[in-house]
């Protein structure tokens, strides 16, 4: 191969690793985000919606420059309201750190389609806050 032919195919796969790496995670579809002080709070997952059943979430905490902050512990936990003889549900997420401080993952069962709250806690080093978010699962 000369090397012109050698260095237009590591021009061209070049590139490619460059457009690939910036094309942004496929796991960060957001369904939610609010704020809570100077803090943005973002729920998102593979598909940017919850579904009726098992669910793969992400949570990440940011300023305002979308740099990721950590917050230390944090919680979630999806809230339904009573409807008629069905009493109120809260279902709590199990929550893992991730590689990236102020990013979390978190698993949770929503055993129903409806309007669910989401309610997110936080206590570190920025502070102690909340966050409420009206979702939609379906």
């Amino acid at each position: 191969m000369s090397a012109t032919k050698l260095a237009l195919v590591s021009l061209v796969i070049t590139a490619a690793l460059v457009a690939a790496a910036c094309s942004g995670n496929p796991g960060d579809k957001t369904i939610k985000s609010n704020s809570s002080g100077d803090l943005t709070v973002t729920l998102s997952n593979f598909t940017g919606e919850l579904k009726s059943g098992e669910n793969d979430l992400f949570i990440s905490f940011s300023d305002a420059s979308g740099k990721l902050i950590d917050v230390g512990a944090a919680s979630l936990t999806f809230q339904m309201a009573a409807m008629g003889t069905m009493p109120e549900m809260n279902n709590k997420a199990a929550l893992t750190t991730t590689e990236s401080p102020g990013k979390y993952r978190a698993m949770v069962e929503l055993e129903m389609t409806g309007t669910w709250e989401g309610v997110i806690s936080y206590d570190g080093p920025h502070g102690k806050g909340q966050v409420r978010m009206t979702v939609n699962v379906k």
